[in-house]
């Protein structure tokens, strides 16, 4: 009894410092939804909370708990207790949920639960024909709570110059006497609260649509230009990063070909958060392989005007681009109940 008692009155010793985290941070991208909790939500350790309550997969990174879905091909909906639904029509779309709750076996329970719910939503027509959704624009999502509730779209789209004022619209076709020229990349998201930060982490190219394809040319490595070729003009300083490249080609694909240029963005809370990196090392970096984040895909169109020209080709020096902008939108619900 008097254990019993000694026990009741002695103090919460808190390993992680509680926070009152009623909201989540949800980002809809392509190819991956990742979830975003503040880390110590209540008083939870991130080994204590799981996604959809069976998988202990979250990894702490910069003030937040993350948990991945990485796959939405239909293989896989079910990864970690994922659930869809197909919503059937003109404009049939695909629905899924998850969640991410506290799990604690011990007796008695020291903290609040949490359950924070979410899910997002595509279009079918995507899923059908690329076995992959929209590629170049996510949806981040924020529940309501301390820090409001916002749905912004984030896009990465091709400009015009350095003043990023014009997009250029769709299919994006660079001839090959062209190749060797100025490539403006603007990451935007609209909506965003203030607070927030777009920040590109790496972005490379490729041959084919497959962000893991082992072909690849990298242009930003760790939020740095991998050489002097690429310009980061601004990175996780507002709502929209920009940069430039030389535009290139791969070797072996002399005539009409496609690149695809893939980004791994997040967006940062800059109030909670240092979001830019302080310096970047000089030289060539060495190239990341294993994407943490989500990603946005632009495609591209290198086409054959009978030059000979071979300047600015991947093996040598650098790739090439088409760009047949699929448009969509994607949209997230959370809630912590």
């Amino acid at each position: 009894m008097a254990a019993a008692l000694l026990l009741a009155i002695l103090p919460v010793v808190w390993t992680c410092v509680p926070q009152k985290a009623d909201y989540v941070m949800v980002s809809c991208f392509p190819n991956a939804i990742i979830a975003n909790v503040p880390e110590c939500p209540y008083g939870w350790e991130m080994e204590q909370l799981s996604l959809g309550g069976v998988c202990a997969t979250g990894v702490h990174s910069s003030g937040y708990y993350r948990f991945i879905i990485p796959d939405l091909t239909p293989k896989n909906h079910s990864y970690c207790g994922t659930q869809s639904e197909y919503i059937p029509g003109k404009d049939a779309r695909y629905i899924f949920f998850n969640w991410v709750v506290s799990n604690d076996t011990s007796l008695t329970l020291r903290n609040q639960p949490v359950n924070y719910t979410f899910s997002c939503v595509y279009r079918a027509i995507y899923l059908v024909n690329n076995a992959v959704f929209s590629q170049r624009v996510a949806t981040v999502y924020v529940s309501n709570g301390t820090l409001g509730s916002f749905m912004s779209q984030l896009s990465m789209g091709v400009f015009t110059n350095a003043k990023f004022l014009y997009a250029k619209e769709a299919p994006y076709v660079i001839d090959t006497s062209e190749i060797g020229s100025e490539v403006f990349i603007g990451v935007e998201a609209k909506g965003l609260s203030g607070r927030f930060r777009v920040v590109i982490e790496n972005c490379w190219a490729t041959p084919t649509p497959y962000s893991t394809d082992r072909r690849r040319w990298s242009l930003i490595i760790n939020s740095c230009p991998s050489d002097d070729t690429v310009n980061i003009f601004e990175n996780a300083k507002d709502s929209r990063s920009t940069f430039k490249f030389n535009s290139f080609r791969f070797r072996g694909q002399e005539k009409a070909s496609t690149v695809w240029l893939h980004c791994e963005v997040h967006v940062c809370d800059g109030e909670r958060l240092v979001c830019q990196l302080s310096s970047c090392p000089a030289g060539r970096l060495a190239s990341k392989t294993e994407p943490r984040g989500g990603i946005l895909t632009t495609e591209f169109y290198v086409k054959a005007d009978g030059s000979s020209s071979t300047a600015h080709i991947i093996g040598a020096s650098r790739p090439l681009l088409l760009l047949i902008l699929i448009t969509t939108s994607r949209y997230a619900y959370t809630t912590n109940q």
